[in-house]
């Protein structure tokens, strides 16, 4: 239940502070977007407008580590979810394919056109909400029993402790202990 707080809370500040605070660094500038400075170079330009040449490579360097930690995101949520698929961690063999899966689809969406790979991305965003919204239902009961326990667990005075049997999980859980 921490780890899901803590991630609420990541998705409020990248959401509402970070893409607020780009929204009104932009419209503050004065720089007008057209066809040829707009995303990306929008906010750059943006930013030198104020900061002078520091501007784009903050920018850039913001980008660079915001894809890195996303990508490390991802490749983390794969292996876990193969975890769960076979019923314990991958051996090696599978954990290296599904890592040069993942790196091959990478050079291939940085070779594609902008606009061509933003429209796969949404399309494979679209595909895993149709994935997760059935699931986030199927589990939705083990995660409010989570929270229950977790609040009780609170206003006792305790340190909340995970124990998976307590809230109707029946696998091994050893990763929480």
């Amino acid at each position: 239940v921490k780890q899901g707080l803590v991630q609420m809370l990541s998705v409020f500040i990248d959401t509402n502070l970070i893409c607020t605070a780009t929204a009104l660094m932009c419209l503050s500038s004065g720089i007008v977007p057209t066809a040829d400075v707009a995303g990306a170079p929008y906010v750059q330009a943006a930013l030198q407008s104020t900061f002078g040449m520091i501007g784009p490579y903050f920018i850039a360097a913001a980008m660079i580590l915001f894809a890195f930690t996303t990508l490390l995101g991802n490749f983390y949520y794969v292996e876990n979810s193969l975890s769960y698929i076979f019923g314990r961690r991958p051996g090696k063999a599978v954990l290296d394919f599904s890592r040069m899966i993942g790196a091959l689809l990478i050079l291939f969406g940085a070779a594609l056109q902008i606009d061509l790979a933003w429209g796969i991305a949404d399309i494979a965003q679209c595909i895993l909400a149709f994935i997760n919204i059935p699931v986030c239902i199927i589990i939705g009961g083990v995660a409010y029993r989570a929270l229950q326990n977790y609040v009780a667990q609170r206003k006792a005075g305790k340190d909340p402790t995970y124990i998976a049997s307590e809230n109707g999980v029946k696998e091994d859980t050893d990763f929480w202990k």
